[in-house]
């Protein structure tokens, strides 16, 4: 079964399947032991790759580049990947497309935004006319072999959102996504007006969307949700408290194990997981620490 069939025949099973946003191959590390979806998330991505947000900045090499690097770590993760608007160019997309599937990914997520672009849950979004996104989307389509394609609106207006929805719904895009969704009763006339087909909602810290259980949402007619920003804003908070306790105790670092700190025998054990999953037998011979 290909990697998009995989991620498919996993949707159409029951409850709602969570994909966990990664920004770099640690954060994948650490996601990867506790959930089997992963998310490359636009906005990890654009923080961690180039140090700057979520508004137009990732270049498509560099984004095929780093799912190449995570195909090669975790050949049995699903991995669902956000291409922006396709980086333009209908032709862009669907040559990144080509590109994604081949080297292993499970899905892209294509969305309805113009330059410049925004955060889908921030202010000020944009949106192509729905005739030009479909056509793009059309192309998309026809490009990809088995990848799953989540059809993504960023819609704000009310009677558009639900328009977009229901047009989108209607494609052969495998799940819509609306982003910034702002409310139970809104995820259910969403789900009212898409009929049968997967949706996917998602969730960000200190973002327009409220914060919902799997069961929630798998109650609400929800099947995949996707976790943006768990892995980087914890990671932001710890790193930020582990520098303040440094710089206060004049850069004495604390024991290893002492308060949750991790040290360089669990990290390498980490990571040396990463190379177990191909070759299960040397690495515990080859690393040790």
């Amino acid at each position: 079964m290909t990697y998009g069939n995989k991620l498919r025949a996993q949707i159409a099973g029951p409850g709602t399947t969570p994909l966990i946003g990664v920004y770099d191959m640690y954060s994948a590390s650490i996601a990867a032991e506790h959930y089997d979806g992963m998310f490359v998330s636009g906005f990890g991505f654009a923080a961690s790759y180039y140090g700057l947000p979520d508004i137009g900045f990732i270049a498509w090499p560099d984004m095929v580049a780093f799912v190449q690097r995570l195909r090669g770590a975790f050949p049995g993760h699903h991995l669902l990947v956000d291409i922006d608007d396709g980086y333009v160019d209908p032709e862009v997309a669907c040559h990144v497309v080509e590109g994604l599937e081949r080297i292993g990914a499970s899905g892209v997520i294509l969305e309805d935004q113009k330059r410049p672009r925004r955060c889908g849950h921030a202010d000020g979004k944009q949106v192509l006319p729905l005739t030009e996104y479909l056509e793009k989307l059309e192309m998309v389509l026809a490009t990809r072999q088995d990848l799953v394609v989540v059809a993504r609106t960023d819609a704000t207006d009310e009677e558009d959102i639900l328009h977009r929805a229901e047009r989108l719904a209607a494609t052969d895009a495998d799940v819509v996504l609306v982003d910034g969704v702002r409310s139970v009763e809104w995820i259910r006339r969403i789900r009212k007006v898409t009929g049968t087909k997967p949706l996917l909602f998602n969730q960000i810290a200190g973002g327009k969307s409220p914060r919902l259980s799997l069961g929630e949402l798998a109650d609400l007619g929800v099947d995949v949700a996707i976790y943006s920003t768990p892995c980087l804003f914890a990671a932001h908070h710890a790193m930020d408290a582990a520098l303040s306790e440094l710089k206060g105790s004049d850069g004495r670092l604390p024991a290893p194990g002492s308060g949750g700190d991790v040290g360089v025998g669990e990290s390498t054990r980490l990571l040396a997981r990463n190379i177990a999953r191909h070759r299960p037998v040397p690495v515990r011979e080859r690393v040790r620490v």
